[in-house]
């Protein structure tokens, strides 16, 4: 997650407080999207940008989760992500994403 992003993520927990705010991700691989979990919930891992040492304990989904996907107008799924999904491991970024948030979210 580039620095922006952290400096973005962290101004909106700031503003409506952690329990409010749900960071969806859309990388592509379960390694990536682990990363940017981390770095919303346990604080930047990389120690590089405004969420060092800061442990926001954000929600944090990947967009092809089913939580996230039931959510959507299927129509605006189908569209926008259901090609990328077709070359995703969706399993390992489900398998990612639910180990960050078991070790790392406090708003579930």
């Amino acid at each position: 997650m580039d620095l922006e992003n952290q400096r973005r993520v962290k101004e909106f927990a700031e503003k409506y407080g952690p329990e409010n705010v749900v960071v969806v991700l859309g990388a592509s691989e379960g390694e990536a999207a682990g990363l940017a979990a981390e770095t919303v919930t346990a604080g930047d891992p990389t120690f590089a940008g405004p969420l060092t040492g800061v442990q926001l304990g954000l929600t944090v989904f990947h967009v092809c989760e089913p939580e996230i996907k039931e959510e959507f107008d299927p129509d605006v799924y189908e569209d926008q992500i259901s090609m990328m999904e077709m070359v995703l491991d969706v399993d390992d970024i489900v398998s990612e994403m639910s180990s960050i948030r078991d070790e790392y979210c406090k708003f579930l």
